[in-house]
């Protein structure tokens, strides 16, 4: 695998551990089974790539992609706080309705961003390659947004979200408006998905209708997979190994589809996808029987 393979395997990882962040706050945190994800990443996507294409400042744009993706989490959260939609549901609901939005937006199938300004040509340094850049420019924008994260969930409201997610008949006993964290927490989710989608077409030079099918089965690989590998109860470790299994799992998809002796083509992504899915998901059962074989002998 060649060098400009390995930087472009940590850019999109890197870029997918915004999405993972995203997944760990629905599906960790608050146990809300979200695929609105798979319309966010996109929404930010058209958001952004339509601004810029019309001579929006970039990092404007990016800012509006974000807003436009916790806007449409919040709506999911709303579907099923106040009209008691099942959560499921009321995200298959918003999904469905956010591919016609997106299309709305752009116009078009896709918006092409070839000749514009974005935020990784204004940020890149000019005796830094561009394949190098744009990983460090989002790994720092990461960092920071991990950082954030930590910060956000040692507050009061943090902790109050996080009981919310875990019992939640408790956290309405403590005086905690579970309704409340559900919208914040499915605004804040979503809100890091379209910031991804955003630099995501940037990244690729587009926004394309199209590229958001499979994002919400990419952000649960990386969530299984970071925890797999750095398995802890402190969300401190986990927002962390959520990134690194992103990071990861890019690296993995890049290694099985370079990999000239094992013959995958573009086609075999989805079935990469699966089988490094099934592994991370029988790591955790090996490791437990291996305790308990260990301690039967013991």
């Amino acid at each position: 695998m060649s060098i400009y393979s390995l930087w472009g395997a940590l850019e999109i990882g890197l870029i997918f551990g915004l999405v993972a962040l995203g997944v760990l706050i629905s599906f960790r945190i608050l146990r809300f089974p979200d695929l609105t994800v798979d319309g966010s990443f996109p929404l930010g996507g058209a958001v952004a790539a339509t601004l810029i294409s019309m001579g929006s400042d970039p990092f404007l744009a990016t800012l509006v992609a974000t807003c436009a993706g916790a806007l449409a989490g919040m709506v999911t959260g709303w579907l099923n706080v106040k009209l008691k939609i099942m959560d499921l549901l009321a995200s298959i609901l918003m999904m469905i309705a956010l591919y016609s939005i997106n299309l709305r937006i752009m116009g078009r199938p896709n918006v092409p961003l070839i000749t514009e300004s974005t935020v990784f040509t204004v940020l890149q340094p000019e005796a830094v390659p561009d394949y190098v850049a744009r990983p460090l420019i989002l790994l720092a924008l990461v960092i920071v947004v991990k950082l954030l994260l930590d910060w956000y969930f040692a507050t009061r409201n943090g902790l109050s979200m996080r009981a919310t997610g875990s019992n939640p008949r408790m956290a309405r006993a403590q005086g905690v408006a579970t309704g409340s964290m559900i919208l914040v927490g499915m605004a804040l989710s979503n809100a890091l998905c379209a910031m991804a989608g955003a630099l995501f077409a940037q990244s690729q030079g587009g926004s394309d209708i199209s590229m958001g099918i499979g994002t919400i089965v990419i952000g649960l690989a990386a969530v299984i997979v970071g925890e797999s590998i750095m398995p802890s109860r402190r969300l401190v470790v986990v927002t962390l190994a959520v990134i690194v299994g992103a990071v990861l799992y890019r690296f993995f998809i890049a290694l099985a589809l370079n990999a000239d002796f094992i013959g995958l083509k573009a086609q075999d992504l989805n079935l990469v996808t699966a089988v490094l899915v099934t592994v991370a998901l029988v790591i955790p059962l090996m490791r437990q029987r291996m305790r308990s074989n260990n301690k039967k002998r013991a």
